[in-house]
């Protein structure tokens, strides 16, 4: 049965038998998702998604010494991680359009030397190369952001379910890195932090000349994919299930991104040294690394997606009303529960993404709108979170905030779920 135009929602239909062409006029996978080639593009995607979270995630264990050193205030230090995801938002809507008039491949490699050149940037001891790094790197990590999980629905169309967790592994597993190590290499090597924080150019630079043969091996993108370039989807913003979607990524989004902005500080103020406080962050990632494997690999074999979207909310909750009550005593205890909570939260966010669009062309799309509402509420949070602490002098107000914004986000999850496909033309 299909809903009419006004619900914006269609039954999923059956996959066809062989492979489509790609929306971005590239042509389906050569190998089928399958073979030597497919290895080498998993492994390109892979370490893209190792570059989307370490230059911004690098900020937090750093902000009490950029406070310090630059004089900010904690509201204007909290601007270094949502002027990122005010990029994230703003330039979605272009990253389809681009993937398509560049090819995708192209357009990923684009990225790379966006956060090389914004890493770089961020070597000068001055405030303001430090936050225009900050947003030429948001700019790179928009378009991987958009595009990704289009790829993923393009060359692995049956193993999207892997790919995704794989993928959203990634993003934990770099996030981990930079709350990790980014304190003790600066301690260790005795770098100041303009240099410690242009030290994860590196990691792009590596996968930029990883993804170089991806480049090589597509065709060229034909004329008439160019102009189909400039004609969205219609009818997708009046899909019900497609804002679902969006306030599922918006919602998860703005958790994760506050949490990791603050709970280091947190951490200090009660009493944590810096280096144990980003420990703490990076032991939250990795645990997060297991909850965004597993979930979009098991969803329909073991638990719901809708099931799975309520587990990970309720374990986040116990993480942040664990660090109002305790935050010292009980943080390995917090940091696992919101490790899984937000790993699953977020993988499911992608998993609905690829899910619930029926082609590439959709997915490109359905990315887009998503991360360009989702990404702009996202970055109130750490400014939000920074101005209530400011106000009440105390972290409670924060974390108050944070939990009471999991019961949208549960209801928006819910709705993501459902195994149908969004409409549009």
């Amino acid at each position: 049965m299909t809903h009419g135009p006004a619900s914006g929602i269609s039954q999923a239909p059956p996959r066809p038998a062989g492979p489509a062409a790609a929306a971005d006029g590239t042509g389906p996978d050569p190998a089928g998702g399958t073979g030597r080639r497919a290895l080498y593009l998993g492994i390109g995607v892979v370490l893209l998604a190792l570059n989307l979270r370490p230059a911004l995630v690098a900020v937090s264990p750093l902000a009490g010494t950029i406070r310090a050193d630059s004089g900010m205030s904690a509201a204007a230090t909290s601007l270094l991680t949502a002027l990122p995801l005010l990029c994230f938002g703003l330039l979605a809507p272009v990253a389809p359009r681009l993937g398509r008039r560049l090819g995708m491949e192209r357009s990923l490699l684009g990225t790379m030397v966006l956060i090389c050149l914004g890493t770089g940037l961020r070597l000068l001891d001055s405030v303001v190369a430090l936050f225009a790094g900050t947003i030429v790197i948001g700019a790179g990590i928009a378009v991987a952001n958009v595009l990704l999980p289009g790829l993923i629905k393009r060359d692995f169309p049956a193993k999207a379910g892997l790919m995704t967790g794989l993928y959203s592994m990634s993003l934990f597993g770099g996030a981990a890195l930079a709350a990790g190590i980014t304190v003790p290499v600066q301690q260790a090597a005795g770098l100041s932090w303009q240099a410690t924080l242009a030290c994860w150019g590196a990691l792009a630079v590596l996968a930029l000349v990883v993804w170089l043969p991806q480049v090589r091996a597509r065709t060229r993108v034909s004329g008439a994919a160019a102009r189909q370039a400039a004609h969205p989807v219609r009818g997708l913003w009046r899909s019900p299930l497609a804002w679902q979607v969006t306030g599922f990524m918006g919602l998860q989004s703005l958790s994760y991104y506050a949490a990791a902005a603050w709970l280091p500080t947190m951490l200090e103020d009660a009493g944590t040294s810096a280096g144990d406080a980003g420990w703490m962050l990076s032991f939250s990632s990795l645990l997060g690394i297991a909850g965004s494997f597993l979930a979009p690999v098991i969803v329909g074999r073991r638990l719901r997606a809708g099931t799975l979207a309520a587990l990970g909310a309720v374990l986040c909750a116990a993480g942040f009303a664990g660090m109002w009550a305790a935050p010292v005593g009980g943080a390995y205890l917090w940091m696992t529960l919101l490790g899984l909570g937000q790993g699953t939260a977020i993988s499911l966010a992608l998993l609905f993404i690829v899910q619930r669009a029926p082609d590439t062309r959709h997915a490109a799309q359905l990315s887009s709108m998503a991360q360009c509402f989702g990404y702009v509420l996202a970055a109130t949070g750490p400014a939000v979170l920074g101005a209530v602490h400011d106000a009440s002098g105390s972290w409670a107000g924060p974390l108050v905030v944070l939990l009471v914004l999991l019961v949208p986000q549960v209801a928006a999850g819910l709705g993501a779920a459902r195994p149908r496909h969004v409409a549009g033309r």
